[in-house]
């Protein structure tokens, strides 16, 4: 009888703690890791993007919630050309990230990782996990899962960091 407690307890412990990834509230308001990711077409360097707003979109070509969510990703990107898109593949099959790119015209910049350093600086482990970074390189938003990026609640966070100074 002892032994049920700790062992349900524990349980209930790994259980929630596989399926919560939570927002990681830690996060909001510090400064986003930076890293450089260049995969000979493109690169993201989130140094150089100080002074502009960024969303930071860790995906993968294997990834169904991924594709789930961009059309609305790539609505975005032509409704707000102000926001930098910065898409991070974590893919380690550079074939299937080529061919999703193309099968899927995605035209915001996106690179891929291989090394899967930029994702683990973030503690981003499953797609999708984005990040909406600020002018002045703080993390401001963490979004989990596929998201509709069109909605009001967004882009009303999109144009209000916009406009600050």
């Amino acid at each position: 009888m002892r032994l049920r407690f700790p062992l349900a307890a524990l349980a209930l412990s790994l259980f929630t703690a596989g399926c919560d990834r939570g927002s990681r509230p830690e996060q909001l308001g510090t400064p986003a890791p930076l890293f450089t990711v260049s995969d000979g077409t493109n690169t993201v360097d989130l140094a150089k993007l100080r002074g502009k707003v960024v969303l930071l979109n860790f995906w993968a070509s294997w990834c169904a919630p991924c594709l789930e969510e961009l059309p609305s990703l790539e609505d975005l990107h032509h409704q707000m050309p102000e926001i930098v898109f910065a898409g991070v593949s974590i893919d380690t099959d550079k074939a299937a990230y080529n061919q999703f790119l193309k099968q899927h015209h995605v035209d915001f910049t996106t690179v891929i990782d291989t090394e899967q350093q930029s994702n683990m600086r973030y503690g981003t482990y499953r797609p999708p996990e984005s990040y909406i970074i600020d002018k002045h390189g703080l993390i401001r938003r963490k979004f989990i899962g596929p998201q509709d990026w069109t909605s009001p609640e967004i882009t009303e966070i999109l144009t209000k960091l916009s406009a600050e100074h």
